[in-house]
């Protein structure tokens, strides 16, 4: 026999615990994973290896997990599909009772298992039902095979549940993306609001809008109100609360009233090009505190109707909501006293949620627990209300919410759930072909080890927290779902590996509660995507996303044609980390690019920025080339100068697409050259804080817009015949990634 190295045996132990030892690079090169890489990560997992003792006795308790011995607190399984149990856990005449949600009971007996599955009849019901096996009570979501589709929303729209025999055709829809912090309204103190979402959502569904994609909505950081990423937020459970219209509850004369006794000069922010995030924040928390106090006086003690109403939200919302306003709380006595903002620097006693320190804490400070809850409740309610009317006025999906692929280790999402969460590593990109250094974003997320000794409890709470406001979700690099790039804190995002995850349990979670919800799911799924990966989303009825930016020919030259893109995605101009339409004609990401040192130099001398700007100058013309191909363009016409961009064609262009809904950023609806966020940049790009041109209302009495969406709506409506096309492209049999 043969001993293995200490190194084999650390290899081993990280490759069952989930990490891919080797990967492949932009270049196709296969690297391998420092041994000190893993070490470092399994430790982050809660799997010592400083030494062959550690090592042995880590892979055993991991092989006690993994094994089958046990059964877990949760499994997966699809309507009509039969569910196998590891036989090693289920004996042979055991009894079972399965308990559907719907109240109904199932009794059986088992068989001798063959070979290493046991077997339960198909379940027919969807939910999350009870099995119970002896004395083990295990949960089994037994999810529908496909997501809640556009599909189904247009039907569910017009028939109820979507009667397929009495449902008209569902045409191609179209729909706006917004940054919500970049909204404008007179009164919204220089930062997006509810209010004003609302507002956008009812006037572009008057114009033909279904659906009104939003960025992130997370809760931040009150007591930082410098760190204001959507992306990085500090719970993805909870929400932005400077997004809350003060007026939107209390009325405009109880805000005047609060602004008044705040001392508020809030209208100083509201002209501003860019958001003062710090200033503007605390002015609105200090109107939203006057107004607490008010509701505190005269509300809550008389048990009115709205303070019962937040009373209920309170209990419905449970610990989960007392956990981040107690650390939105605490945070801020720690900053006051000097101390740090990450939780795991406070005292011991603070870094637990349980602690009976924590709980002191509470009861002394119960006011300033109650304000951050007091806060929730009026976010919940704009951000509801936004959606209800987008739905009241024509929409058949409504909101889509943005869900971060993770949040600041540093926020209370982390704090509140730290057998959930992985600790000390960050979220990140392997170098490729742009980013030549990788990327480590300082983000955290779940623990797939701690999703299955947990029963996907973290990850359930967060989808639910996501699908509550809105018609449909887009997930953050989807990719995620299947693996992360993990650097541990404080390392280079060279050195990282990717740790898999369990894919078919989350896609089968995602479908339950997409159908529990009646919102559709779209999953952002750019960059380097493994062999099937679409197909498998598509499988499952998520839908992914296609840029005009990179729906080049097959054979390298040029654009497609819109009736070549996949059908099974949504089309659209740009995202915000892309550049907008007249900002890619003009060369202003090239630009900013090399403004910031992004540009690398070349083997040929020649200078960086002029040779991409010549590039692009290529890459123009080859647009153009397409859009008369497409006959978005007159033929025979030659391509407009640099700074002005063609912004109705590439609208229409996308329009045409077969896809059952596409997506138009605002910035491109009004010919905004800026993009939203420069990747790779902080303080370098006012990345965040652009805010836009024209109030939301004054938008609508525009000529110039209001005419780009009537033509994307009649262009939308002349693809229902590309829609009808049989499919130049479509999908082979899924493959398994």
């Amino acid at each position: 026999m043969t001993t293995r190295r200490p190194n084999d045996r650390l290899a081993a132990l990280a490759s069952r615990a989930g990490f891919e030892v080797e990967w492949r690079d932009a270049h196709h090169n296969t690297q391998h994973v420092p041994e000190s890489t893993l070490a470092t990560l399994l430790e982050r997992m809660g799997l010592p290896c400083g030494n062959a003792t550690q090592i042995r006795h880590s892979a055993t308790d991991l092989e006690a997990e993994l094994s089958g011995r046990k059964l877990p607190p949760l499994m997966t399984a699809v309507i009509g599909r039969g569910i196998a149990l590891p036989a090693a856990a289920v004996k042979s005449g055991s009894h079972y009772r399965i308990e559907l949600e719907s109240g109904a009971i199932i009794d059986g007996r088992f068989t001798a298992p063959k070979g290493e599955q046991a077997l339960l009849a198909p379940i027919d019901e969807a939910g999350y039902h009870s099995l119970v096996i002896n004395d083990h009570r295990m949960t089994l979501a037994v999810a529908p095979p496909r997501c809640y589709t556009v599909a189904d929303a247009w039907r569910t729209l017009h028939d109820g549940e979507g009667d397929r025999e009495a449902a008209p055709p569902v045409p191609p829809l179209w729909g706006i993306a917004a940054q919500l912090y970049g909204l404008r309204r007179t009164g919204d103190g220089g930062i997006g609001d509810y209010t004003a979402l609302a507002q956008l959502a009812r006037h572009s569904a008057q114009r033909g809008a279904h659906a009104l994609a939003v960025s992130p909505t997370h809760a931040m950081f009150s007591a930082q109100p410098e760190r204001f990423s959507p992306y990085a937020p500090s719970s993805r459970l909870w929400l932005n609360v400077t997004h809350i219209d003060p007026a939107a509850v209390f009325g405009a004369d109880a805000s005047a009233c609060a602004s008044a006794l705040a001392g508020n000069a809030r209208s100083q922010y509201e002209d501003l090009a860019l958001i003062d995030w710090p200033n503007a924040t605390r002015l609105k928390l200090a109107v939203l505190r006057k107004l607490y106090e008010q509701f505190n006086a005269n509300e809550r003690p008389q048990h009115s109707p709205r303070a019962l109403e937040f009373h209920g939200f309170c209990e419905r919302a449970g610990r989960a909501l007392e956990d981040h306003a107690r650390f939105e709380s605490l945070q801020a006595a720690q900053l006051a006293q000097g101390g740090d903002g990450h939780w795991r620097n406070w005292p011991d006693a603070l870094r637990d949620p349980r602690s009976p320190e924590v709980e002191a804490f509470a009861a002394a400070h119960r006011n300033e627990v109650d304000f951050h809850l007091f806060l929730q409740w009026l976010a919940s309610r704009g951000l509801l209300h936004a959606q209800h009317t987008a739905r009241e006025a024509g929409m058949a999906i409504g909101l889509i919410a943005d869900l971060a692929v993770g949040c600041d280790s540093a926020g209370s999402h982390a704090w509140s759930y730290p057998d959930d969460m992985l600790q000390g590593v960050s979220v990140g990109a392997p170098p490729d072909l742009f980013n030549q250094a990788g990327q480590s974003w300082g983000l955290t997320t779940f623990s797939p080890r701690a999703m299955r000794t947990q029963g996907f409890v973290a990850f359930i709470d967060m989808l639910r927290a996501a699908f509550a406001h809105a018609g449909g979700i887009r997930i953050d690099h989807v990719l995620g779902l299947r693996r992360l790039w993990l650097v541990p804190e404080g390392e280079s995002a060279r050195n990282g590996a990717y740790l898999r995850y369990p894919l078919e349990d989350l896609l089968r979670l995602i479908a339950l509660e997409s159908w529990r919800h009646r919102a559709i799911v779209i999953g952002e799924d750019l960059g380097t995507v493994p062999a099937g990966f679409r197909e498998r989303l598509d499988e499952h009825g998520i839908e992914g996303i296609r840029v005009l930016w990179f729906e080049g020919s097959p054979d390298g030259h040029g654009f497609k044609a819109p009736a070549d893109w996949d059908r099974y995605a949504v089309g659209t101009t740009t995202t915000h980390d892309l550049p907008t339409v007249a900002g890619w004609w003009l060369g202003s990401d090239i630009r900013w690019r090399n403004r910031i040192g992004q540009t690398m130099a070349r083997a040929d001398g020649r200078d960086p920025e002029q040779a991409a700007l010549e590039e692009r100058a290529r890459e123009r013309a080859d647009l153009w080339r397409a859009f008369q191909q497409a006959g978005v363009a007159a033929a025979g016409v030659a391509a407009p100068a640099d700074d002005d961009a063609p912004v109705d064609e590439a609208l229409a262009f996308v329009a045409a697409t077969p896809g059952s809904l596409v997506m138009f950023p605002l910035e491109d609806l009004l010919a905004l050259a800026e993009q939203p966020n420069l990747p790779g940049s902080i303080d370098e790009h006012p990345n965040w804080r652009r805010r836009m041109t024209l109030p939301v209302d004054a938008m609508f009495d525009d000529p110039t817009f209001t005419d780009r969406l009537l033509a994307v709506d009649r262009a939308r409506r002349a693809a229902a015949n590309v829609a009808a096309a049989p499919p130049s492209n479509a999908s082979s049999e899924p493959d398994t990634p």
